[in-house]
């Protein structure tokens, strides 16, 4: 998923992300809010879910 994509459809990827890894919540979605590199380092900081895993399924969300 592009940078630009996540950005222009924030608030239907954050449902999805959410949805995805229930472990993150808004404050999180705040912190990364529109930075895939971010986002994707989060949800590997809280799941431990290997990011080339995560950016398959990023690219998945929109």
């Amino acid at each position: 998923m592009s940078k630009e994509r996540m950005e222009s459809n924030w608030d239907r990827v954050r449902t999805q992300i959410l949805s995805v890894w229930g472990e993150l919540d808004e404050k999180d979605m705040k912190k990364a809010r529109g930075d895939l590199n971010q986002m994707v380092s989060l949800i590997h900081d809280t799941t431990g879910e290997d990011r080339a895993l995560i950016m398959q399924k990023m690219a998945t969300l929109v």
